[in-house]
């Protein structure tokens, strides 16, 4: 409207007078279009020049929003509820206990494990008493190989000197007798071996095995309990003792994060703004929640790519016409003086328009001559869409109350 009412003041209405004044012709409802044919041509051609120079270079939006995250309240495992420490849109902070669930069957495997490894401490200490007596009875076989031998040598130098002293039989009977002593000595340092093997490798893994279960257990009872990852409120928590809690299907409630998307606004430009936003450009922005007021924002970051080109490898070829909505160009913004909007509740929607401003090239030197006035002139326009953002916070009362 300001484009038309602008472009028709040195159109149609210079033509309008020198039509009527100079020329001294008759204007009437019937013949307004014949006389002022070149007037009513020029303004329309002057007003949609302007429009798109205003909408190219300071490019306006409706879709401004201040997305915030959430973090859903849940338990690594499902378990029932035990005890509950907090209540709906309570405010929490990090590593505050949230609730508890049953852990019975997990502490009767800690005291199981437990019992296990006193099990396994008893069987070392028995271990060791056996080791001791695998030792003595190898020193026994030592000695009965030992008494054996000589009584063998003994007979066998008699038997050298006086062959009716000992008979052959006999020194057979010795002979027998010192591999038996030998066969009694190898099963005891067997049987010693085995203790051995026992106290150096089977008993410790079996207690190293038991002190993991018993790891697991108690893990799995710090895992019962949930805590809070960050500050925030917590919001949709309506859970009591006895109820069933499962990561998968039931949540227990959101917590949304105090810091998250405080004083941040993200806004969707259309695609043909790619080459004007630029990081620093001023914005201003107005929302339904805060009605009335105009808030100066700045643009501190640009998504360099558009979410409808995102591929997800499927079981179908993607075809690009299938693409209906052709996407916006996501641009971040915070409030250009500290705290200014505090006020506005984070997920709140507002429109919003973008300033271009060459000045920094024109004063480097990049722009020169006509292209730095037009610039300049460009620049100026900006005040169309500022009356507009300003007419739009004055009527969104109105408009969301009165006329819904």
């Amino acid at each position: 409207m300001l484009e038309l009412i602008f472009s028709a003041l040195i159109t149609i209405l210079p033509d309008y007078l020198y039509r009527s004044r100079v020329q001294g012709r008759e204007i009437t409802l019937y013949s307004f279009w014949y006389e002022l044919r070149w007037g009513i041509t020029g303004c329309a051609a002057l007003a949609i020049t302007l429009i798109t120079v205003i909408f190219y270079f300071h490019p306006a939006t409706s879709n401004v929003i201040s997305l915030y995250r959430t973090v859903t309240i849940i338990s690594d495992a499902p378990g029932r509820v035990e005890e509950v420490y907090v209540r709906d849109n309570q405010i929490v902070k990090a590593g505050d206990l949230i609730f508890r669930l049953d852990t019975a069957r997990q502490r009767a495997a800690a005291e199981t494990a437990k019992r296990r490894i006193a099990e396994v401490d008893a069987a070392l200490v028995l271990a060791y008493s056996e080791r001791d007596v695998a030792r003595g009875n190898v020193a026994t076989a030592e000695g009965e190989i030992r008494q054996a031998g000589d009584e063998l040598e003994r007979r066998q130098n008699l038997a050298q000197r006086n062959s009716d002293v000992v008979s052959a039989q006999e020194l057979e009977a010795l002979r027998a007798a010192l591999k038996s002593r030998q066969g009694a000595l190898d099963a005891a340092k067997a049987q010693r071996d085995v203790v051995q093997g026992r106290i150096n490798n089977l008993l410790p893994a079996q207690r190293a095995s038991a002190e993991a279960q018993l790891v697991q257990a108690e893990t799995e009872i710090k895992k019962a309990t949930v805590f809070a990852g960050t500050d925030g409120t917590v919001k949709q928590f309506v859970l009591k003792p006895g109820d069933i809690v499962n990561p998968i299907l039931r949540p227990a409630g959101i917590l949304v994060p105090t810091s998250s998307g405080r004083g941040r606004f993200q806004a969707g430009f259309q695609q043909i703004s790619a080459q004007i936003l630029q990081v620093g450009m001023i914005t201003e922005i107005t929302c339904s929640s805060k009605p009335l007021t105009v808030i100066p924002m700045v643009v501190i970051e640009i998504q360099d790519a558009i979410t409808t080109g995102q591929l997800r490898p499927t079981d179908q070829l993607i075809d690009v016409q299938d693409r209906v909505r052709p996407g916006t160009v996501l641009a971040v913004l915070e409030p250009l003086f500290e705290g200014h909007a505090d006020a506005v509740p984070r997920g709140s929607t507002c429109v919003g328009v973008a300033y271009s401003s060459h000045a920094a090239q024109i004063e480097a030197g990049k722009i020169r001559g006509v292209s730095a006035i037009v610039m300049r002139l460009v620049d100026g326009m900006g005040i169309a869409n500022a009356i507009v953002i300003r007419a739009q916070a004055l009527l969104l009362p109105i408009r969301e109350i009165v006329f819904p």
